[in-house]
């Protein structure tokens, strides 16, 4: 058994933990109907894998992007990062979803290989305050178009064309070259938003909400940004303690 699993993770490591898992399950049944004594499926750490770390990009460098991109597209990048929406929930976006009077957008459908439809789970509906300081930039774009329904699939097309997903890669691979962030997927401004939301000391129900996720085990994930904040934090604290002291020597100087 460890022998066949090694053969394979050498060159496909996450092929091999779906085949160990698949057949660790199947032996499991079998121990479970008396066909064999004990499974053999006994590799430790065989059936996981941990995907590496996916890079971060800056606020500056999704505001350097977003910059790049015809002003249609700017829309997409924009609401990728700072709500942490997934490819699929910016396709499927309607007019009707941007609340113009409120700040809000309201995930309802999401675009996936069968055609627009609702997110996978409930916790994937949801409404989410837009930034103000994103929001302001196309809310005039926004405020010319909204009378003019449109279709599921329009998104934020403001010519009634629906986009489609390689549209708007081909849009981000071109945004992120000029940056010089070739490492950047599309799905890494997702990413980023919800490490940034975390550095602001969200907390795992919050993020789970902002991201859709039904399950806290993937918004924790993001959790480690708050060490960065708590440093921050401390350094505040640490300018409250120095203040006393700063004011006594500027008094001794006068």
């Amino acid at each position: 058994m460890r022998a066949w699993f090694l053969s394979i993770s050498a060159e496909h490591r996450s092929t091999a933990a779906d085949a160990y898992r698949l057949l660790q399950t199947v032996l499991r049944a079998a121990v479970t109907d008396g066909l064999i004594a004990k499974t053999p499926a006994t590799v430790k750490g065989a059936g996981t894998i941990r995907a590496a770390e996916r890079p971060t990009a800056s606020i500056a460098e999704v505001t350097a992007a977003a910059a790049t991109v015809p002003e249609r597209w700017q829309v997409a990048i924009l609401l990728a990062a700072w709500c942490q929406l997934r490819r699929g929930e910016v396709l499927g976006l309607q007019r009707q979803h941007i609340d113009l009077l409120h700040g809000t957008v309201t995930i309802e459908h999401a675009l996936t290989t069968e055609g627009i439809g609702a997110p996978k789970t409930d916790a994937g509906r949801r409404t989410l305050s837009i930034p103000p300081t994103c929001y302001r930039r196309w809310r005039g774009t926004w405020s010319a178009s909204r009378a003019r329904r449109s279709t599921p699939g329009s998104s934020s097309s403001l010519n009634g064309t629906p986009p489609t997903p390689r549209a708007l890669d081909y849009i981000w691979c071109t945004a992120r070259k000029k940056i010089g962030r070739q490492d950047l997927h599309l799905h890494d401004l997702r990413h980023s938003g919800l490490t940034w939301a975390a550095a602001t000391g969200a907390t795992t129900a919050e993020l789970m909400h902002r991201g859709g996720h039904a399950s806290p085990t993937t918004a924790l994930r993001y959790q480690h940004a708050t060490a960065d904040r708590d440093k921050a934090l401390a350094e505040a604290l640490a300018s409250l303690a120095e203040a006393p002291v700063r004011l006594r020597r500027e008094a001794a100087t006068n």
